[in-house]
């Protein structure tokens, strides 16, 4: 956990709680906006092709469920002396939490009905590359992984951040590229796409 006494002055607890409220607010609306969508279309008709996948919904939640654990549990968290600086993790993972969250939600309307749980191509599927998919080609994954890196910035927790890093990067990107594998068959300006704009963090 964040040791809030570690921070001398009541201005850095209180700027300390305000990011720690933001950080909770924006996992409780994508966690709400995963089961939106998981209510509405994972038993949704007309699959063209479909591809099983371990990382799904149940393996992120999963993941999720562990890194909250390895957060309140303080596992590989440590207390940085030098206040400016860790007022600085604190808003600079925020602000990716944040940021994380509305690419998010966004990105999900974005996607609209041809979200899936596994890996599907439906029959009325459409390339969706407006909206947040100009930034990047798969901002659920991309925003997620944002999210979790600014969460271990806030809490200064070096096992979190690496098993972000290490463990649910590769994840997304093993999903990612079995998800481009089948849009790349399947349409025919995909390849173009691709090279244009960037997996999880947008091109220069």
């Amino acid at each position: 956990m964040i040791d809030l006494h570690a921070i001398v002055g009541k201005p850095d607890r209180l700027f300390l709680l305000v990011c720690l409220f933001i950080v909770m607010s924006c996992a409780t609306a994508v966690l709400a906006a995963v089961a939106i969508d998981f209510r509405q279309f994972r038993k949704r008709a007309g699959v063209k092709q479909e591809q099983k996948s371990i990382v799904e919904t149940g393996s992120m939640l999963l993941f999720f469920f562990l890194f909250y654990i390895v957060l309140i549990s303080g596992a590989g968290s440590f207390t940085l002396s030098i206040v400016w600086l860790r007022l600085a993790l604190a808003g600079f993972g925020t602000l990716a939490v944040v940021a994380g969250c509305y690419v998010n939600i966004r990105g999900r309307f974005d996607l609209g009905k041809n979200w899936s749980n596994q890996i599907r191509i439906y029959r009325d599927h459409t390339l969706v590359s407006s909206g947040m998919y100009r930034i990047v080609r798969h901002p659920l994954y991309a925003s997620l992984i944002w999210m979790f890196i600014g969460a271990s910035l806030l809490y200064v927790n070096l096992l979190a951040l690496l098993s972000s890093l290490l463990v649910f990067l590769p994840f997304m990107y093993y999903r990612a590229k079995q998800e481009e594998r089948l849009l790349e068959k399947e349409f025919e300006g995909y390849d173009a796409y691709r090279k244009k704009v960037g997996m999880f963090f947008p091109k220069p």
